[in-house]
C-alpha cells in the first residue's frame, strides 16, 4: 500500500493515542472525519495497522516487574526455531521478543507480578524447549521509557 502524507500522518497521531475521535483526527489533518475513518479502515485491511492496543500504567495494576532477558540457544535447527518462537509468543508474560545479532540469540522482555512467576516461566522455557542452552536475567529498576511507537516520517523515503 502506497502511504501518502496524510496516511502518514494518521498514522502518528494513533500511536499517540488511538483512542482519538475521528473529528480530532479529521481537525489534525486537515480532512473531513468520514475521510478519516475511511483511511483508517484501509490501512487496517492492508495490515499496516495490526491492532489497537492499551498502554497500561504499571503502578495501577500491581507494579509489576519487567526483566530484560538475553536467551542463547544451543544450535541454529530451523525446527528447533520454530519451535521455541512459537513457545515464546504463546506466553503471556514475554512482552516482546527479537531474534538478533550478537552474543545472545534472543532478547527478551518479560513482565511478572513477581520472581516468583518469573522462575516458573524461566523453568518451563529450559525444560519444555531442549534447544535453550542459557540465559541472563536482567531487572528493570525504573522505566526510563516504554512504548511501541514507529515514527513514520511524512514523506516518503528512497
Amino acid at each position: 500500500m502506497k502511504l501518502d502524507r496524510f496516511d502518514r500522518q494518521l498514522l502518528n497521531l494513533v500511536q499517540e493515542d488511538a483512542g482519538r475521535t475521528s473529528e480530532d483526527l479529521a481537525q489534525r489533518v486537515a480532512l473531513s472525519p468520514s475521510a478519516v475513518q475511511r483511511r483508517l479502515r484501509k490501512l487496517k485491511e492492508a495490515g499496516v495497522i495490526a491492532r489497537h492496543t492499551a498502554v497500561l500504567e504499571p503502578r495501577k495494576v500491581g507494579r509489576p516487574t519487567f526483566f530484560i532477558v538475553s536467551l542463547e540457544i544451543e544450535r541454529d535447527r530451523p525446527e528447533l526455531l520454530t519451535q521455541l518462537r512459537a513457545w515464546l509468543a504463546a506466553q503471556e508474560h514475554v512482552q516482546q521478543a527479537f531474534y538478533v545479532t550478537g552474543e545472545a540469540d534472543f532478547i527478551l522482555v518479560v513482565t511478572a507480578p513477581d520472581t516468583e512467576t518469573y522462575d516458573a516461566l524461566m523453568a518451563r522455557l529450559a525444560t519444555e524447549n531442549p534447544n535453550v542452552r542459557k540465559f541472563t536475567t536482567n531487572v528493570a529498576l525504573g522505566v526510563v521509557k516504554r512504548g511501541l511507537t514507529i515514527p513514520v516520517p511524512l514523506e516518503e523515503e528512497d
